[in-house]
């Protein structure tokens, strides 16, 4: 049952993170946009393939020129978006954004100046609280997105100082084992498990420290659900197997995804979700969600809590919020 479209609208970066081997650098000139023909025509089928939500990722997706009609068009098919930003573009789409992105992050790294820029490369520190505050004045409620690393574990409790004081979620979201970079260590799982336990507005999926600490997935009994639940597609409109991190299998999207969904080939990866080698052990937060979605398991039952915690504070106390900011003044 397919879930979620991760869909690439570019891989272009404007920012250059330690931990994130997504951005195509080299070839920034060159590498293409996702077309917005393609993309809506693409979406109108995952819709009526029962895709629920849409992730508009990349690189930096703001970098594309039609991002709020990529977020506007998904929004009006019903459909749950969500955008991950570094935010130096979003004060310049903030209006056309406005209503049209279900959840939107902005990535803080740091409750310190010099290092969240170090570990962007760039100097992005200040644009975060710009667009925050840009951000509420039109009546949304981003969240600050948090990548926990071994050497910014211990600043969780400032970080959580920030998101209170904007009245905001703080996202916990640990890194994962990724091209030589060894993942969060027990210590680490362990401070930010503690600290998030019985805090409405931390939000961290315990499946994720669970995973973590029992060695990731295990590919003679695989949980992940990459290739069932979720459907990725590049800027190149293709669609990408097993999962955009590990992907070894690119198929052009000439004919109706239906088709290439009932295909020969997405069977074969389907039966082999989560049992290859470079399967093992691992931990990508991006499609552990989704393969967590339902309680079939213990780490879905695990994760139920803090998706409860996350869903009341998206769903009740910020549409609350929302109305009563849009809400006439009585006379």
């Amino acid at each position: 049952m397919l879930l979620l479209s991760n869909y690439y609208v570019t891989y272009r970066c404007n920012a250059y993170c330690e931990f994130c081997h997504f951005a195509d650098h080299k070839n920034f000139n060159s590498t293409p946009f996702a077309s917005i023909e393609d993309y809506k025509a693409n979406v109108l089928q995952l819709a009526e393939l029962g895709v629920k939500f849409i992730d508009l990722t990349g690189g930096e997706p703001l970098l594309h020129k039609d991002i709020h009609l990529m977020a506007e068009f998904a929004k009006n098919l019903n459909m749950q978006t969500s955008i991950t930003t570094n935010a130096l573009l979003y004060p310049k789409f903030a209006d056309r954004l406005a209503g049209n992105v279900s959840l939107l992050h902005f990535s803080l790294d740091s409750p310190d100046e010099d290092e969240h820029n170090a570990i962007r490369k760039v100097n992005c520190f200040g644009h975060v609280f710009k667009s925050i505050k840009v951000a509420k004045s039109l009546g949304e409620f981003p969240d600050i997105l948090f990548t926990v690393t071994n050497e910014t574990y211990k600043k969780l409790p400032r970080m959580h100082e920030i998101a209170a004081k904007y009245d905001l979620v703080l996202i916990v979201n640990p890194v994962f084992s990724y091209f030589g970079n060894p993942g969060l260590n027990n210590e680490a799982l362990d401070f930010i498990d503690e600290y998030s336990e019985g805090r409405m507005d931390v939000y961290l999926n315990k499946a994720y420290t669970m995973l973590r600490r029992n060695g990731g997935n295990d590919v003679n009994n695989p949980l992940c659900r990459a290739v069932s639940r979720v459907i990725v597609i590049s800027p190149y409109n293709e669609i990408i197997l097993p999962c955009y991190h590990f992907g070894n299998e690119r198929i052009k999207i000439d004919r109706p995804i239906k088709e290439i969904r009932e295909s020969e080939k997405i069977k074969y990866f389907k039966k082999m979700e989560g049992r290859f080698e470079f399967c093992r052990g691992c931990a990508v937060n991006c499609y552990f969600e989704p393969s967590f979605a339902f309680p079939t398991n213990y780490y879905a039952i695990a994760s139920l809590s803090s998706k409860f915690k996350y869903g009341y504070n998206k769903l009740v106390k910020q549409k609350i919020k929302k109305s009563l900011l849009t809400k006439p003044e009585l006379n």
